[in-house]
This record gives structure tokens, sequence and C-alpha cells, in this order.
């Protein structure tokens, strides 16, 4: 894939949001929402630093979008609310990708989704959800939880702690069906699955190991020893593979990345990883083609 296809499957990913909002059921969020189309001329941030090649994309950890509020603070790989960047709005179906540290007795208000799948991992404390369908949990580092927004949901997701920040990965996908019945789900790893293999924790099927969603993709956590070489197959022919380093220093395919680089990778139906530093990684394999 070239550099001008690339850009406009990224401009694509941002129609397809809008269309939603436009209907009327998406309340303008200016932390936790996308923005609607006239995002195309607001806040355009260019990134001189996003690497894009012949087949990969490279995304420094100080590239990426960043906004204090204060009790949040975030770090955005991909455009999101008033960080915009034509270069980076999306990875196939991958769409946001947030690190976010919420501050103590804090969090973000009851807010609503549709069509989306939203996937949250904590990394660090716990963090209370609450949604419209009844569900209220808590979700801790070695969870993951996913939820379908469909035909519509809101939810609120607060740090109950007084004395300690939260900090996760929320994550969003398109979905390949529209307007399904929203459901959530969570579930407990075990860490000690992920130690020097890659622990798959999302795949499209309900029967697979970890959580499900409306899509062709698969999550993988591997937690590495330094020296160690492991290979990741491609799972669907077409897809691409989007790595972000959680922690350490990794070498993916020649490229070398630290903390909470990004580097995505497509047209390949493999890629190696090294770690050069006691590491772990999340590979994010997802469909590139956005329809």
């Amino acid at each position: 894939m070239d550099r001008k296809a690339f850009l406009k499957k990224g401009l694509m990913g941002t129609g397809i949001f809008a269309a939603s909002a436009a209907l009327g059921n998406v309340v303008r969020n200016d932390i936790d929402e996308l923005r609607e189309l006239d995002i195309l001329g607001f806040n355009h941030i260019p990134n001189t630093k996003s690497k894009i090649m012949s087949n990969t994309v490279l995304h420094k950890a100080d590239t990426r979008g960043h906004a204090n509020h204060g009790w949040l603070d975030s770090h955005h790989s991909f455009s999101f609310a008033h960080y915009y960047n034509p270069e980076r709005m999306h990875f196939g179906v991958l769409r946001v990708l947030n690190d976010d540290t919420v501050a103590p007795g804090m969090g973000f208000g009851t807010h609503p989704h549709d069509n989306m799948e939203i996937i949250s991992i904590p990394l660090e404390g716990g963090l209370e959800h609450k949604d419209s369908m009844g569900n209220t949990a808590v979700i801790r580092h070695g969870d993951v939880q996913v939820m379908s927004a469909g035909t519509g949901i809101r939810h609120s997701e607060y740090n109950r702690n007084k004395d300690q920040q939260v900090k996760f990965l929320q994550i969003w996908v398109f979905p390949n069906k529209r307007n399904v019945q929203p459901r959530y789900d969570q579930i407990t790893l075990n860490l000690d699955d992920r130690h020097n293999k890659f622990q798959q924790i999302l795949s499209p099927n309900p029967d697979d190991e970890g959580v499900w969603i409306h899509q062709d993709a698969w999550f993988h956590l591997g937690k590495l020893d330094k020296g160690l070489a492991l290979d990741y197959t491609v799972k669907k022919p077409g897809n691409g593979v989007y790595a972000f380093i959680l922690e350490g220093d990794v070498t993916i395919d020649g490229q070398a990345l630290n903390r909470r680089d990004g580097f995505g990778v497509w047209d390949t139906d493999k890629i190696s990883v090294t770690a050069d530093s006691d590491a772990e990684v999340l590979l994010m394999e997802v469909p590139m083609n956005v329809s």
C-alpha cells in the first residue's frame, strides 16, 4: 500500500463515524468522543515525525497527541477529540488507541457510544464501569473489558480510589456489523500465560480465548525476557498488525522501538519480535480495509 492509499483509508474512517454522529445519537464530548466532520478544518497539527513507508508506519511515543485535563492525562496514537492529524486517522479498522491516566476520585461521566467495539485494558489501579444495560463492574490489571456499542449505549468510568491513579488503554475498533444489540463483557487473564509468549486476549470467536468483538481482529499481549525472539503469524490474509510497546525496548522486523512507540505493518504474513530488554508488547491484528 502506498502513502496515498494509506491516507485515503484514514479519511474514509473519519466519514464512517461522522455519518453516525450526524444522525443525532452521538452527543458531543470534547474528551471522550470523536469529533464530527468539521475536524477536517479544525486544529490541524501536522506530525512531521510520522514515518510512513511502503508497508509500515512508525509512531514514536513523543509524537502522539496529548491532552492534560487535570483529572485526565491522555496520549492519543490516532486523531481524537482536539488532536487531529490527517496522517494518523487510524490503522485499518483500529480507530482509537488512547493511553489514559485518571486521577484519584475522578472519571468519565455518563456518555453515549454507538456502532463501535470498545476495549479497555487496565495497566494500574481499578476502574469502575457502569452502563445503561445495568452492568456495574471494576476492572484491574490482568482484566480485559469489551463493549459492543451497537445501536447505542451509555456508560461511565470512574477511579473510585482516593489515593491511587488509574492507568489504562482505551481502544476503539470499527465493527463489521452495524446496529447490533449492545453487550458488555470482561474477563480476568492469567498473567503467567503471556510470559515469553503471546497470550491471546481478543478474537472474533466467542468460543476462543479472551473476549470477542464484531470484527476479524485478534489481540495478543506478550511479556518478554531480554534476548527472546518470537514470530507472530497473521491469522487472516490481508490483515495488518499494529504493535504498541507497553514497556521496554524491542525490535520488530528490523525497526527499533521503545516504550509507548507504535508500529504498524501490513502486506505481510508474519512479523518477528525481538526483546532488546525485558519488555511488554501489545499486538493488534486488524483488517486493513474499512468497509
